[in-house]
């Protein structure tokens, strides 16, 4: 008698819910700072077979890049959002970083993800740093800038968003809003913007967080 199986859109719903699991499992490991778990534990977490983790990913290395890739990605997607209606790079620039800034608070375990990443963030290809990279470069094509050395400039914007994150998880009473538009306005005013010009730029309205809120599986 033959054996009844499995339609093959239900074996690749199945396949990408246990992946799913896996990574949002590698995720919370991630931003809790437990590098070192092994693997059982992580199959573990996510309520999965050890063999179903061999099944997508030769090692808790590749995993954990995997998940923080996905964190990468859907904060890069989000930012692209929200920054689609700008023509001008500086306020792209400036919006990305009050938003990131914001995404601190309402997007905990993903901003611990990022934070647990360090200076491998700022040397990402993906996520935020291309996002400020571009906007930068093209603020100074435009006359928005002044910026002598590129790279060092961005070493300083990725160093003051990583401080930025690590305060407003530190001192959780902090308001964040209030934070992250003024480290913006120090940022901008370090890429050669006038002070009145970073000011009103910060106070600029921003799109509604919360209709994004849920989006991702990192948040």
């Amino acid at each position: 008698m033959a054996v009844e199986q499995d339609p093959p859109n239900r074996v690749a719903r199945r396949k990408q819910r246990t992946r799913a699991a896996l990574i949002a499992a590698a995720q919370s490991f991630i931003a809790a700072g437990k590098l070192n778990v092994p693997v059982l534990e992580i199959t573990q977490a996510a309520d999965v077979g050890m063999g179903s983790f061999y099944n997508h990913f030769d090692s808790k290395e590749e995993l954990f890049d995997a998940a923080l890739t996905e964190v990468l990605d859907v904060h890069g997607a989000l930012l692209d959002d929200l920054t689609a209606s700008l023509d001008d790079p500086a306020e792209a620039f400036a919006r990305s970083f009050r938003l990131t800034g914001r995404l601190f608070r309402r997007r905990p375990q993903e901003s611990k993800v990022l934070l647990a990443s360090g200076l491998s963030l700022l040397n990402s290809d993906r996520g935020v740093a291309p996002r400020a990279r571009r906007d930068v470069q093209a603020g100074m094509a435009a006359g928005r800038f002044e910026v002598a050395d590129l790279s060092l400039a961005m070493a300083v914007v990725g160093g003051a968003l990583l401080g930025l994150g690590q305060l407003l998880h530190d001192e959780p009473d902090r308001d964040d809003a209030s934070a992250a538009d003024a480290v913006t306005e120090h940022v901008l005013k370090l890429l050669g913007m006038p002070p009145e010009e970073a000011r009103r730029i910060c106070g600029l309205p921003l799109p509604d967080l919360a209709a994004f809120g849920q989006a991702g599986s990192a948040a």
